[in-house]
């Protein structure tokens, strides 16, 4: 994966912008005038929020950023505008007498949150003439727009800054906020999160219907793309009306997921405005959300450790362990650009060099590998008791490390025959000495104009050979 050149991005961040104000200390008794709990405050940590932060993490990753939004006249706001100005992102805030700079503040003991209080005031009902003045004079200087909602009213006029944009052939990504995203109609892309789209569209029956909503959202409003952000389940591009794009969670572990959502929505900003394609931009969004969830608080991510993550992947950057419903559309799309889907299965307990040739050997017969994976009940069932010896995400996610393996999913009946007649691939593979029609699934494939081969596994390799020389040691 090629990671731009940040530099030439010139980025706007227009939005809610706050401070994010924490007071750390220790609580060694209750307060006598009520059952709380005594807080000695020894440091108080100030960060820029909201879309303050969404601007602090494209200038992170080396973009040249500017930020727009609304204020109250006070002591606050210098303090933030400091905080951003370290990162040389130029600001430029419209100060109100009678407001308040919205801040949170946040109270906290041996990292636990005690106490939350929201300083703010609604910009809802000011006049926005002087931010559209502003925001039409700063659009000469920049190649992308953010516009980031926090439903604090400095987004009222949005459509109003999605035209001026339009009109400059500036593309426009919003990180929406609210109950309807009507007001967002025309932007580039549009970034909900599940809860955000359920909020819009309503309850959804399952996958299938999720994305469905999700594509129709997009062809509504006439929106360029939308990617839906799923937290451990990577995220979901639409784009050109009919189209979408899977991008599996890359994170090994997460401690928080604070400030998550503010990272994708800059790095994909950041990147478009250097010059990416927006499918590109999303896959390293993937990889920039993956590294700041394993950090602690609202945390950026720099190019460098977006560049060494990179590396670190498997070369197929839109594969990974997918559910059914996902492998479903991923194969589809696959299908309708001319890829031949290879597709095998089986238990794949413990990973040994007679699979790894063997998946070698079956990837070179087309463009994409399916490996469908038995769930542990169903191992249990094929090999007794003791069986599996990894847990089915274990296994799957071994198997998607693998640069021969393009896409993982699971399955739980002792064969794969429904999900293979769900899916069709061009080619079925299976090891071993079977015979073409004792293979599950292979009639489907062969009906539907596919071909069905048997390979060879390395001799003297076994799963179960393995768990034998194992326990033989042992009793040595």
């Amino acid at each position: 994966m090629v990671i731009p050149d940040f530099s030439s991005a010139k980025v706007l961040v227009v939005g809610d912008v706050m401070l994010d104000r924490y007071w750390h200390g220790g609580t060694g008794r209750i307060s006598p005038e009520a059952p709380v709990p005594i807080v000695n405050v020894q440091n108080v940590e100030d960060r820029p929020g909201g879309a303050a932060n969404v601007a602090l993490n494209a200038a992170a990753l080396g973009a040249k950023v500017s930020m727009l939004g609304l204020v109250g006249n006070d002591e606050n706001v210098a303090i933030l505008k400091d905080k951003l100005e370290s990162y040389n992102i130029d600001t430029h805030f419209l100060a109100l007498d009678g407001f308040s700079t919205i801040t949170k503040l946040r109270v906290l003991s041996r990292n636990q949150q005690l106490l939350r209080m929201d300083f703010e005031k609604s910009f809802e009902a000011v006049d926005k003439t002087p931010l559209e003045e502003q925001f039409s004079a700063l659009l000469a200087h920049i190649n992308v727009v953010v516009l980031s909602d926090y439903n604090k009213g400095t987004l009222s006029s949005v459509q109003t800054l999605i035209a001026l944009a339009k009109e400059r052939n500036v593309p426009v990504i919003v990180d929406p906020k609210g109950n309807s995203f009507t007001k967002y109609r025309g932007a580039s892309l549009l970034t909900p999160n599940v809860a955000e789209l359920l909020g819009v569209v309503g309850d959804v029956a399952d996958e299938i219907d999720l994305l469905e909503k999700a594509s129709d959202l997009q062809t509504k409003l006439d929106l360029d793309s939308l990617l839906l952000t799923r937290s451990e389940r990577g995220m979901s591009l639409f784009y050109n009306k009919d189209q979408v794009m899977h991008l599996p969670a890359k994170a090994k572990e997460v401690y928080d997921v604070t400030g998550a959502g503010d990272t994708v929505v800059s790095t994909i900003a950041a990147s478009i405005g250097a010059g990416a394609k927006l499918d590109d931009a999303c896959v390293l969004a993937n990889y920039a959300a993956s590294i700041v969830v394993g950090k602690v608080g609202t945390s950026s991510v720099s190019a460098t450790e977006l560049a060494v993550f990179a590396l670190r992947q498997s070369t197929h950057i839109d594969g990974g362990v997918f559910s059914e419903e996902q492998l479903i559309q991923a194969v589809s799309a696959a299908k309708a650009k001319g890829e031949k889907i290879v597709m095998t299965n089986g238990c794949f307990d413990i990973l040994h060099a007679g699979h790894v040739s063997y998946l070698t050997e079956a990837a070179v017969l087309g463009d994409r590998l399916i490996v469908a994976v038995n769930d542990d009940a169903s191992v249990s069932a094929l090999k007794g008791p003791g069986r599996p010896v990894n847990n089915v995400h274990r296994r799957m996610a071994v198997l998607a490390g693998l640069s021969s393996v393009h896409w993982v999913v699971p399955f739980k009946e002792d064969t794969p025959a429904r999900l293979i007649e769900a899916l069709l691939p061009d080619i079925l593979v299976k090891g071993g000495d079977y015979k073409v029609h004792e293979i599950a699934g292979g009639e489907a494939v062969i009906n539907n104009g596919g071909d069905v081969k048997v390979l060879n596994f390395e001799d003297g390799v076994s799963t179960t050979g393995i768990i034998n020389q194992l326990v033989e040691q042992h009793k040595q």
